[in-house]
């Protein structure tokens, strides 16, 4: 199945760098109005979500 998330209200987009992928091919989704770029290694930043979660 296709996720659209590009119909979603918000995006949030776990990413190393901006550098391209494997393809060489930067996505679109990436410079959409309603993504929001989150760098760093993904588990690292859902730990850090997490803990300040109440």
């Amino acid at each position: 199945p296709v996720l659209e998330v590009w119909n979603a209200r918000d995006v949030i987009v776990f990413k190393r760098s901006m550098a391209p992928g494997y393809a060489g091919v930067q996505n679109p989704l990436f410079f959409k109005e309603n993504s929001h770029m989150l760098f760093g290694d993904a588990k690292d930043r859902v730990e850090d979500i997490v803990r300040h979660l109440p």
